[in-house]
């Protein structure tokens, strides 16, 4: 039997990029599909289409041209009431919801003070805002019928670093907190959430700036990370062959699956007399400098070529 056979799927941001071979492997593996999709530009403005199909409707065509079973739909997450319409398409379509994909995202980078409250607020709202919004509005189903797997979108721009990225950053550390607190909340009612990191060549990472030799081979290294290798995590997380995985972070890039750390206590200090600040830089610093982490970015620390 196929991994996802008779399970009904939302896939956000699936017209294009990771969540387009999200959406069609979803299928592959058997499940029915909401792919949702407001056909926006990387910036979060919807494209006029001219009576032409909308990327949702397409790969929705792609799929049940393979034989598969899903429709469309272009409500947009950033709202309450959107989300809750995303999730009863699904339930009128099919009668139930048993995952949600969260993948939906936007760009607005810009050097901290360049930033503009409109580029932190239009980015927060599509994917940290977006993916409470629609886990939340699954939240109830799942409930009832004991049984749910949130799969959400991070970074690594959030968990290591990046430049020009503080609201798209905020954004999708933001998201490996809420991850944690469904997975912690939701767990009595069999409801699994965890994310997924994933490094490939889409849309979202072709608008990487790549002006120095060094932007130019990080460049090169990402166009050889294909978008549909993120998919298999994603089902496999998504489906019940992932029963007992809840709480974890995943990166993917091209062959490789890496299992996140999550922040935890690397070293501590302790005076019986009490901290003065004086006494904090004399002592407490030096004690802890050899563990603080440098300014690194993703690149950095994940130095090696992809596999």
């Amino acid at each position: 039997m196929a991994m996802m056979q008779d399970k009904v799927v939302v896939v956000t941001g699936s017209g294009g990029g990771i969540g387009r071979d999200i959406a069609l492997a979803m299928a592959a593996e058997g499940a029915c599909v909401v792919v949702n999709d407001i056909g926006a530009s990387l910036t979060g403005e919807v494209v006029p289409l001219d009576g032409a199909s909308t990327p949702a409707e397409q790969v929705v065509a792609e799929i049940r041209a393979a034989g598969g079973e899903a429709v469309p739909n272009t409500d947009s997450v950033a709202s309450w009431a959107s989300a809750q319409r995303i999730v009863q398409c699904a339930v009128d379509t099919y009668g139930r919801i048993d995952a949600i994909v969260n993948n939906a995202g936007i760009l607005r980078d810009r050097i901290f003070h360049k930033m503009t409250e409109e580029d932190w607020h239009a980015v927060i709202a599509v994917h940290l805002n977006g993916s409470f919004f629609t886990s939340r509005a699954a939240a109830d189903h799942f409930r009832r019928q004991e049984s749910g797997a949130c799969v959400h979108m991070t970074s690594t721009s959030g968990l290591i670093g990046n430049f020009g990225q503080a609201n798209y950053s905020a954004a999708k550390l933001g998201i490996v907190a809420l991850s944690k607190s469904i997975a912690l909340d939701m767990g009595r009612y069999g409801v699994r959430s965890n994310c997924i990191a994933p490094s490939a060549w889409s849309r979202m990472t072709s608008s990487i700036p790549a002006n120095t030799p060094a932007e130019l081979d990080r460049v090169e290294k990402l166009k050889r990370m294909e978008c549909r290798k993120i998919a298999p995590v994603a089902v496999y997380l998504a489906s019940d062959a992932a029963k007992d995985v809840t709480g974890q972070v995943f990166a993917v890039r091209a062959n490789e699956i890496m299992l996140m750390s999550q922040s935890r206590p690397v070293r501590s200090v302790h005076t019986a007399e009490g901290w003065t600040p004086q006494s904090i830089a004399d002592v407490a610093v030096p004690a802890m400098r050899p563990h603080f982490y440098p300014l690194d970015r993703t690149s950095d620390v994940m130095s090696w070529d992809p596999i």
